[in-house]
């Protein structure tokens, strides 16, 4: 297959060095300090092998300009939420009839009511897709879904550092098996992922907004840890409560989470003291990618009745806090 990563940050560079290292035809969008690094020394990756770290080299092509690679089997768009605009102004030179596109990103993503209520799916939910743009450009049908439940980072341009997990769920947004998931599944896991794949890819893709629309914005205005956050007992209050306004949601929309905010809690803690991507974005000047983590959800509230006190609280504070800081771009 000709695979073409959109977005070679660290998870698009950990998928495109982990497939160009199986051996597979890999590509890449890239620009300035990453497209030079790339272009001189390869796609460099560091994974830890029996307690050592160990560093690779593979060969990525990498452009500016996707009319330079042409129609792809495999679009991979692994970007902040905050650049998928300009990613549907630019992707259509990398797009064929028989394109699929999987969608690796944070949040709600513009394809999420693809498959679910057919009311929800003709609304328009500006806090992912203003105007319908993103939608017109990159059609639902021909998306993939895929939820990242690993971490790595980018130390510097054209490295990838992957520090601890390796799954990855993909899945139809419109239900079901499909031979193209099928397909996706077989290569990354060829590429030395752990592939599971979902029949209802919108319940991963909520079950990990439940957990991170919380710890995300509140570490970023704080700049506290996680651990810090879920030690506090009025925090840990605030975020449970808001967790519970975002189950109400998820079960009006046929997406109901099995546990409690507590028993979460519980999971995360146990991960330690760790930097929130949000907070990681603040601390380089990036602008957060806040509404497809927060906004949306308020706007879903309001779409499906269910009262969001908290959440709003929680939006304010984080909007307020990027806007001073010129991190809030809308």
């Amino acid at each position: 297959m000709r695979i073409c990563i959109y977005g070679l940050g660290a998870v698009g560079g950990l998928m495109a060095a982990r497939l160009a290292a199986a051996g597979q035809q890999v590509s890449a969008i890239a620009r300035g300090a990453t497209l030079a690094a790339v272009t001189s020394g390869g796609l460099r990756l560091i994974e830890t092998v029996d307690g050592k770290p160990v560093q690779s080299a593979h060969p990525v092509r990498v452009a500016a300009d996707p009319a330079e690679l042409g129609v792809q089997d495999l679009v991979v768009i692994s970007v902040k939420t905050t650049g998928l605009r300009e990613v549907a102004r630019r992707i259509a030179p990398l797009i064929g009839p028989q394109t699929i596109v999987l969608s690796a990103m944070n949040g709600v993503p513009w394809w999420f009511f693809h498959g679910l209520d057919a009311g929800l799916a003709a609304r328009e939910w500006p806090a992912i897709d203003e105007g319908g743009e993103v939608g017109r450009a990159i059609a639902a049908d021909r998306v993939l879904g895929c939820v990242v439940h690993l971490a790595c980072a980018m130390p510097e341009p054209g490295t990838v550092r992957h520090t601890q997990g390796q799954k990855l769920i993909i899945g139809e947004p419109a239900g079901g098996d499909s031979e193209r998931c099928a397909r996706v599944a077989a290569l990354l896991t060829g590429a030395g992922f752990e592939v599971e794949v979902s029949q209802r890819i919108q319940q991963a893709v909520w079950f990990k907004l439940w957990g991170n629309m919380t710890i995300n914005p509140i570490s970023a205005f704080t700049g506290a840890t996680t651990d810090l956050i879920l030690d506090d007992p009025q925090v840990r209050d605030f975020v449970s409560a808001a967790m519970r306004e975002a189950s109400a949601i998820g079960a009006k929309m046929g997406l109901p989470i099995a546990i409690t905010p507590e028993e979460r809690h519980v999971v995360t803690r146990k991960l330690g003291a760790f930097k929130s991507s949000m907070l990681q974005d603040v601390e380089a000047g990036k602008p957060v990618e806040l509404d497809s983590l927060v906004t949306i959800v308020v706007e879903l509230g309001r779409a499906l009745g269910v009262a969001t006190p908290v959440i709003d609280s929680l939006l304010g504070l984080a909007r307020l806090h990027a806007r001073v800081h010129g991190l809030y771009p809308r």
